[in-house]
């Protein structure tokens, strides 16, 4: 024999009425679901794309699904397969199990470790273009006259007392909003004046990841509509000389995290321009 099954649980719902039980079961306040009369699979796959981390590529198949019904026309298989015990299927038990299994995880040290089994993971700074999601860069890149060394004690030198190399005035009225909006603000400061290790807390970042002489990568820890690196590598240029290389990540949640990346995107060029600037200007003149 050589046929297809269909294979369903014992609940027939309709997308609407699965956001409803959903919310119930995880505590949420009750869904608002308008109506569209006209909107197209391809222009809901740009929505979804603009207030969840769902790239354009995924959201447009999904989006295009919902017009198909997903409903069991037979049940041959029990032939074969026996149905499980009453009440160990369902969708109120698959959500609620997968919630518990959400909650019972182990919280991750480090994003590199902090998708669940199986489950999608946000956008990471080691990434490649293709792995999907939205990840906006703002990418700065200097060749300075002076050795790696010079830059790198610049490099891990940063934050604390020594500050961040440009604008103090945006940098100390970042921490300000910050704190006033229940983050930590800058008044961590950092552990040791010279160096850093991976955990350290640096102002209202934390050091995620560092390759001594080569790469610092931070973590914000700030409150922000999404997640947040700063990145900063030093690489040998030839004849003495010493490429920097600055980049400032951010993963949007939802549609405030695209408003917010976009209303600080005209600072860049002050905040993290004149940070690259000012780092290779002070480690060219370091003896």
């Amino acid at each position: 024999m050589n046929r297809a099954f269909d294979i369903g649980g014992p609940d027939v719902l309709t997308y609407a009425q699965m956001m409803h039980r959903y919310a119930r079961i995880a505590g949420l306040r009750r869904r608002l679901i308008v109506p569209v009369p006209v909107l197209t699979p391809r222009l809901s796959g740009h929505w979804v794309g603009l207030v969840t981390p769902v790239p354009d590529s995924i959201a447009r198949p999904l989006v295009e699904s919902l017009r198909h019904e997903v409903v069991c026309g037979e049940h041959d298989v029990a032939r074969w397969i026996p149905d499980p015990p009453e009440g160990l299927t369902g969708f109120d038990r698959a959500v609620t199990l997968a919630l518990r299994r959400i909650k019972d995880a182990d919280v991750a040290t480090r994003w590199s470790s902090a998708s669940l089994p199986g489950a999608p993971s946000d956008p990471l700074p080691t990434d490649p273009d293709w792995s999907g999601g939205s990840l906006y860069e703002d990418l700065r890149e200097r060749t300075v006259a002076a050795p790696p060394e010079a830059v790198w004690r610049v490099v891990e030198g940063i934050g604390g007392e020594n500050g961040w190399y440009s604008f103090p005035l945006a940098w100390a009225l970042r921490g300000l909003l910050d704190r006033l909006a229940g983050g930590v603000g800058l008044r961590r400061g950092r552990r040791d004046p010279a160096r850093l290790r991976v955990g350290d807390s640096l102002d209202f970042w934390r050091v995620e990841e560092i390759e001594p002489g080569k790469l610092l990568r931070l973590r914000a820890e700030m409150r922000l509509p999404g997640l947040a690196w700063l990145e900063l590598s030093v690489t040998p240029d030839g004849d003495g000389r010493t490429r920097y290389r600055q980049r400032a990540l951010f993963h949007p949640q939802g549609l405030a995290g695209h408003a917010y990346w976009w209303s600080v995107a005209p600072f860049h060029a002050v905040v993290f321009g004149g940070m690259a600037r000012n780092i290779t200007e002070r480690a060219r003149r370091t003896p």
